[in-house]
Parts: C-alpha cells; sequence; structure tokens
C-alpha cells in the first residue's frame, strides 16, 4: 500500500488510484513515473476504460513542491515536461477515461481532470489552476477545449478556485455525484462503454481527441518553464503560503 498508485486490473476497466494521501497526491516524480507506464501498459493490453481517482480527501493537489531547495532548474523543468508527457498521452488514449474527483485540486492535478473525457466531481470540490502564478502554460489549450476561451481566459488569469457547482456550469465537471455513487458510475460506464466496438472507438477518439495539437502544447510548456528564474517564481507563489 506504499506505492504512490494503486492500479485495480479488472475486465473491462482499469481502476488508478493515486495513492499519497499524506501529500494531497501531489504529483512526485514516481507518481507521474506510476501513471505514465500505467497508461501505456493499458494502451498495450487494450484496455477500453481507464478510471482515475485518489486516496484521502482529495484528489490530487498537482505538483510536488516538497523538495524544491534541493532541485535545480534542470530538475524542475524536466519533472513539469514529464508531467505535461504523461498528460498528453492521457488527453489523446484510445480508452474511455473517466476522473472522479473530490477535495481541493490544483494545478497539473486539476489538468489531469481536464485530460479526461469524463469528468464526474463529488459535492464541495474545488479547482485551482494557479501555474500561470509562475509563469507556466501547462495544459491551457485542453481546459480552452472543454469550457470555452473566454472562460479559459477568466478563471486562468485570475488563477481564482472554482467551486463544482461552477465547474458543472462551465462544462469542467459533466455532472456532481456522491463519492458512495462511483462504484456504480464506475459500472455503468463499462456498460456505455460496451456499445461500440474497439476500432468504431478508437477511430471516433482519434478524430475527436487527435494528437494535432500534442506537440504545440509541449513548445508551449517548454517555452514557458524554460524562461529564467524558474525557482524565483515558484518560491515567490509558494511564500504566502508559508
Amino acid at each position: 500500500m506504499n506505492e504512490p498508485l494503486l492500479i485495480e486490473r479488472r475486465e473491462q476497466s482499469w481502476i488508478f488510484t493515486l495513492n499519497r494521501p499524506e501529500k494531497m497526491n501531489a504529483l512526485s516524480p514516481a507518481l507521474v513515473q506510476a501513471l505514465t507506464e500505467g497508461i501505456q501498459q493499458a494502451h498495450q493490453e487494450n484496455i477500453s476504460l481507464l478510471v482515475f481517482r485518489g486516496n484521502g480527501k482529495n484528489f490530487c493537489a498537482g505538483f510536488d513542491f516538497s523538495d524544491l531547495e534541493t532541485a535545480s532548474e534542470g530538475d524542475l523543468l524536466r519533472r513539469i515536461v514529464q508531467i505535461e508527457i504523461m498528460l498528453d498521452l492521457l488527453a489523446t488514449s484510445p480508452a474511455m477515461t473517466l476522473a472522479l474527483c473530490h477535495g481541493r485540486n490544483f494545478g497539473a492535478g486539476a489538468d489531469l481532470i481536464a485530460s479526461c473525457k469524463r469528468r464526474i466531481a463529488a459535492n464541495g470540490t474545488t479547482f485551482r489552476f494557479p501555474g500561470i502564478k509562475f509563469g507556466l502554460i501547462l495544459g491551457t489549450r485542453r481546459f480552452q477545449n472543454i469550457v470555452g476561451t473566454q472562460n479559459a481566459l477568466e478563471i486562468l488569469s485570475s488563477t481564482r478556485t472554482i467551486d463544482a457547482e461552477e465547474a458543472l456550469k462551465t462544462g469542467f465537471m459533466q455532472t456532481l455525484q456522491d463519492q458512495a455513487d462511483w462504484q456504480g458510475i464506475i459500472e455503468q460506464a463499462e456498460t456505455d462503454n460496451a456499445i461500440l466496438s474497439d476500432i468504431t472507438r478508437q477511430n471516433l477518439y482519434r478524430v475527436l481527441y487527435g494528437q494535432a495539437e500534442s506537440d504545440e502544447n509541449l513548445a508551449a510548456l517548454v517555452r514557458s518553464a524554460a524562461a529564467p528564474g524558474l525557482k524565483d517564481r515558484i518560491r515567490a507563489y509558494l511564500k504566502p503560503a508559508q
């Protein structure tokens, strides 16, 4: 149970559970690697439904800053790029992807949710995209594609917290369901997913969620993260919370 990611391998679906509750499931290098390898393995085994959820009080608190002072700027840049590669792998998945989120979700954690095709939140869930405060352009187009340009501009530039009701109104969430209902949601998703053949589903997702923007997203992220002073910008962002 000390693994950062738990994977329940079912016949019709794999359930990925972020398992760092003591760190609000923040994305450590080990968790990002486990997610990347798990998603890749699911694709290799032609799993048609991937479900993502988090242990503890939150789905995901985003980037793990706990080693900020010992990491070099190069280390930080590499980790940020690895997160984007994982998010792109998820966003372009040939499988149906379902995020079941709860609690407080920040930055790359909210981007992880935005990379899924279906997004369901428990009542009381909140979301915040603070990366722009330290200059990161991460997952911006994916969020824009979901909520529209004007909503994305206002939410991202203000870095304010949005609650579950606003997330539902903007389309970021598709429905609100308490955690007690999630098992039924997974079972219904398995049933719905069986309507299409594998090849039909893959062709449909290839058109709707193709890789045309992948290189642009990565390039935008690298340009933003590679600007000098990344650690100082992150320190400035974290300082008010200390």
